[in-house]
C-alpha cells in the first residue's frame, strides 16, 4: 500500500500507467531521487493533424488530453498532397485563437516525419483521434510504423464522444461550401472564417 501511495504522490496519471503496463521495476527506482531533489517530470503529448478546419471534435480531444498531460502540442501539418481550404498559417492562427485559454496547450506547424518532430519537441506521446471503427486499421498501421521508428514514443488513441462521432473536417468543408451553417460543428472563429471564405468565392463569381 505504501508503494502505491508514493507512486500517486510523485507520478502523474500517465507515468503510473506506464509503470504498471511495462511491469518494469526500474521506473520505481527514481522515486527516492525525485523525493530528495523535488523534481517534477513534464509529460508532453503531440496531437497532429491537418485541422482543415479544426472542429469541435478536435477541440474535445485537446481538452481531454490537457487534463491528462502536462503539455499538449497541437501540431498542424502542411499536407501538400491535398489542396486545403485554409492556408497553413490561417489554420495555425484559428487554432491558436480558440485554444488560447488552455494554458498548457500550444500550437505549431510542421512538415516532414511526425516522430522526428516529436523527438525535437521531447514528446512522450502521440495523440490520435478515432471517430469510428473504420479509422482503426489505418491508425493501427500508422502507430506501428511510428513505434518502429521511435520505440520510446507511445501512441494513445482518443475515441470521440458520441455527439462528435459524425463530425469531420471534410464534412464541415462540404456543408460550408453549400452555404449551410456550421456553427454547431466548429468553434465560432472557424465558422466566421468559413463564412468569409464563401463570401469571397461568391464575389469572384
Amino acid at each position: 500500500m505504501l508503494r502505491y501511495t508514493v507512486l500517486f504522490q510523485f507520478f502523474n496519471t500517465i507515468e503510473i500507467i506506464k509503470i504498471f503496463l511495462a511491469g518494469n521495476v526500474q521506473y520505481c527506482l527514481f522515486i527516492d531521487e525525485r523525493m530528495e531533489e523535488d523534481k517534477v517530470l513534464t509529460i508532453i503529448a503531440i496531437y497532429p493533424g491537418t485541422f482543415d478546419p479544426i472542429t469541435n471534435g478536435h477541440i474535445n480531444i485537446v481538452d481531454r488530453a490537457s487534463n491528462i498531460f502536462d503539455i499538449v502540442i497541437v501540431a498542424i501539418v502542411i499536407n501538400p498532397k491535398n489542396a486545403p481550404i485554409f492556408s497553413l498559417q490561417k489554420r495555425v492562427n484559428l487554432a491558436r485563437k480558440y485554444l488560447m485559454d488552455w494554458t498548457n496547450v500550444t500550437v505549431c506547424d510542421f512538415d516532414g516525419l511526425l516522430v522526428k518532430m516529436a523527438r525535437q519537441k521531447n514528446a512522450d506521446v502521440i495523440i490520435r483521434g478515432m471517430r469510428t471503427i473504420l479509422d482503426f486499421e489505418y491508425e493501427f498501421g500508422l502507430a506501428s510504423i511510428n513505434r518502429k521508428i521511435e520505440p520510446d514514443i507511445e501512441t494513445l488513441f482518443f475515441t470521440s464522444i458520441e455527439k462528435f462521432h459524425y463530425i469531420s473536417s471534410s464534412l464541415v468543408r462540404e456543408i460550408s461550401s453549400l452555404g449551410e451553417d456550421v456553427s454547431g460543428l466548429v468553434p465560432p472563429c472557424v465558422a466566421k472564417a468559413l463564412k468569409n471564405k464563401l463570401v469571397k468565392v461568391d464575389n469572384k463569381d
